[in-house]
């Protein structure tokens, strides 16, 4: 790849500013490290959660978004010839296009005792590795920035390209070069003359023992790396953890010791945490340095961290007991903004007003949906306005669930009530059971089940409260709202299907109105009452009953933008409006294509723009938001200018908004918003996904529809038993849609429940 291409992909990644202050600009405490200084950042490869490991864009990458002071990590190799590349292992087929540049060059080493087949560096001359393409080698994530065809970069390479403010070399496997009649020892010491190097690790004794009397009058710190604890040092011949109880040993040639993360906090069998170790501590009392490894963002980590990788790095940096010396990530930008913007903020920390936090059926992501502990969860996390989504029973009680068919968030399937499905597809397309179908106390009965939106792949939400909590209905969560103080933007009912609902006779719309009187919210402006629908017709009943509630239109489809004339009869009937983020930052293969106009165009008609939905695992966030859900929150909320986010993890949104750094009189490189479209003009033509049509303009006739009807007795026609079909539905503003009505067998409500499991 030439130089030019190089420059113009680096300016196109980010629209960022390299502002922050030699390490944390953050001086509200203390740090617990082991000289008092703020934690390093060390970029492991680059910023490798993105661009293919040590790629010239991965460490150019790493630099614009972190710390000034982040160290970049070289993993280092030994060429045939002896020369030192920047490579993520000493195989290279999984990392490169050498498997297809070199065919027949493969072979089989021993390495420590295990014999190993592929294509090793020591094969190859630096010559031959020039043909030779850098590209993912993680493969679940995106390879289409491969094209670009990066070097091979030596580590003289790299430092002359990237001019690191700190250099870390990373010597993994001295024994086996060793055997091959190549000396690392003779490399580092060579190459020390020539570039400043900050840091040398190794998880072989016998490497960092013979050379640490040549580095010992120099500033270049030499950090002994322990692999898992049942491994061996080939070195040695000792296993890692009994290595870790000889401390002192480890002192008399390293400076510090990287440790696998879960050696400071242990996880139990279920991906919980269990009690921190000593092992900070303890090293600390040796006067030794504890870096911390492991931190990748698009991997399941503990669940105790609710999917937010910045909780994660808080919990070895900012806790009662300690503080790591530093981080290794593939994904520096998330320590980054940990360590200078979200470490030593108390829990009382004021912040700014934007972006009103709005839950999302509660802390969704932690516990059941719309249960009392998904409520009192979304409370305590800080949000500003608690949601119910009401629903109707068959004894016109209004409750709060997530959705009108019970199976979506309950084990109703497993139940004696499973003989209740029908297919109704006015309401929905399938089959379902629907909560107007069971009354009150029979609903009250089930056992509610968490949302899993991600089990496709493998992501799930907190499985120690799978089941955990109760179903309330619509007073009940009225009555949590009113009692929680910190509650300071009020109440946001979601309402839903009230045309069908009133054909089976019951009127959805009065039942609330009639709820939110009892409760003590009839006219009044505090606490807030929000009332949202996708339904005009919802809105302006509620207008017309001149209550003072604040009505919110809720778009059901993605759009790019909505007419003049399409906003101002939105004026008429809601006070602000909820769309999707697609609608903001239209993504293509999870990559973001560019930005809309919708919401300053729907602001300057002083209507508020409220955005849907944002859940904290990686896979719901496009590639650029390098897998953490604060960079999304951000970029929505300083770079769109959004006025409030609607999510699952409300704790997170509400650490967000505390951090100082939107204070700041210029953003860091690490808190500033993505360039909408950037990532998408590094992939080159070849590995761009085919463009997708345009999202429509929201027009008049999208938001049309006739007045409610009077609550009638329910008709026979409205709903059928599974198996038969119902008539084909009607749009909100009386055009027909097209519904599939499918048939739910024994099978599929078997399915259903193995999901729910």
């Amino acid at each position: 790849m030439s130089k030019l291409r190089l420059v113009i992909l680096l300016f196109l990644l980010h629209s960022v500013a390299l502002v922050s202050a030699q390490g944390s600009t953050n001086g509200t405490s203390s740090w617990q490290t082991l000289n008092g200084n703020a934690p390093l950042v060390i970029a492991r490869g680059g910023f490798s959660g993105l661009f293919p490991d040590s790629s010239s864009a991965a460490y150019s990458l790493a630099l614009m978004t972190s710390l000034s002071n982040v160290v970049l990590w070289c993993d280092v190799q030994l060429t045939k010839d002896g020369a030192g590349i920047c490579f993520p292992d000493m195989k290279l087929d999984n990392a490169s296009d050498i498997s297809v540049v070199f065919k027949n060059r493969n072979n089989v080493y021993l390495v420590n005792g295990v014999s190993t087949p592929g294509w090793f560096s020591v094969d190859f001359t630096l010559t031959d590795l020039e043909t030779v393409a850098l590209n993912q080698g993680v493969y679940s994530r995106s390879n289409r920035f491969d094209g670009n065809l990066f070097p091979i970069l030596t580590v003289q390479e790299m430092v002359k390209l990237t001019r690191p403010p700190g250099l870390w070399l990373n010597v993994q496997h001295d024994v086996f070069y060793t055997k091959h009649n190549l000396s690392m020892r003779t490399f580092v010491l060579s190459v020390s003359k020539s570039v400043i190097v900050d840091y040398i690790s190794s998880p072989e004794v016998a490497f960092l023992r013979g050379v640490s009397q040549r580095f010992k009058a120099t500033k270049t710190k030499l950090i002994f790396r322990f692999l898992e604890k049942e491994e061996t040092d080939p070195s040695t011949n000792q296993t890692y953890g009994s290595l870790l109880n000889n401390l002192t040993f480890i002192k008399t040639f390293a400076s510090g010791i990287l440790v696998p993360k879960g050696y400071i906090w242990p996880v139990d069998k279920n991906s919980y945490l269990e009690s921190s170790t000593l092992v900070v501590q303890n090293a600390h009392k040796e006067g030794l340095e504890v870096f911390g490894s492991d931190f990748i963002n698009d991997i399941p980590f503990s669940y105790n961290y609710s999917y937010d990788p910045i909780a994660e790095v808080l919990n070895f940096i900012d806790n009662d007991a300690f503080s790591v010396d530093g981080v290794l990530s593939d994904f520096p930008i998330t320590p980054s903004a940990a360590i200078d913007c979200f470490a030593h903020i108390g829990k009382n920390a004021s912040g700014q007003e934007k972006p009103l936090i709005i839950s999302y059926n509660g802390a969704s992501g932690d516990y059941p949906s719309c249960t009392d502990l998904a409520y009192t969860k979304a409370i305590s996390d800080g949000v500003d306005v608690l949601d119910c989504n009401v629903q109707m029973t068959k004894d016109g009680t209004p409750i709060c669930l997530s959705s009108i068919n019970l199976m979506d968030s309950t084990k109703v399937a497993q139940t004696p009530f499973s003989n209740l499905t029908t297919t109704i597809p006015e309401v929905q397309k399938g089959s379902g059971i629907f909560t107007f179908n069971l009354t009150w106390e029979d609903i009250s009965s089930l056992t509610p089940a968490i949302s899993n939106p991600y089990s496709t792949f493998r992501l799930s939400r907190n499985p120690a409260a799978k089941t955990a909590g109760k179903l309330v209905s619509l007073s009940d969560f009225l009555s949590i709202a009113k009692e929680a103080n910190s509650l300071s933007g009020g109440v946001l009912i979601g309402i839903e299907h009230a045309a069908f609902l009133v054909k089976v006779g019951l009127s959805v719309t009065d039942a609330v109105l009639d709820a939110l009187s009892k409760a003590g919210y009839d006219n009044v402006t505090t606490p807030r009452v929000m009332i949202q629908s996708t339904n005009s017709s919802v809105l302006k009943e509620f207008k017309e009953k001149k209550k003072n509630y604040e009505l919110v239109y809720r778009v059901d489809e993605n759009i790019r933008d909505a007419s003049d004339a399409t906003i101002e009869d939105i004026k008429k009937f809601a006070t602000s409006v909820v769309i999707s983020k697609d609608s903001i930052y239209p993504e293509n293969k999870a990559f973001i294509t560019g930005a809309t106009d919708i919401v300053s165009r729907l602001q300057k008609n002083n209507l508020p723009v409220y955005v849907q939905h944002f859940d904290n695992e990686f896979i719901s966030q496009a590639w650029d938001f390098f897998s953490d859900a604060t960079v999304e929150i951000n970029s929505f909320v300083t770079g769109a200018g959004i006025d409030g986010v609607i999510t699952s993890f409300p704790q997170t949104a509400a650490s967000y908004r505390k951090n100082p750094c939107l204070k700041y009189k210029t953003l860091p490189s690490y808190m500033s918003p993505v360039q909408p479209g950037s990532l998408m003009q590094v992939i080159t033509s070849d590995d761009m996904p085919p463009a997708l049509a345009p999202y429509p303009v929201l027009k008049e006739s999208d938001v049309a529809e006739p007045p409610l009807q009077e609550v009638a007795p329910a008709t026979p026609a409205s709903s059928t038993n599974a198996g038969t079909t119902a008539p084909a539905p009607t749009s909100p503003n009386g055009q027909p849609r097209i519904a599939t009505c499918i048939v739910l067998s024994n099978l599929a409500v078997l399915l259903v429940t193995v999901l729910l499991l």
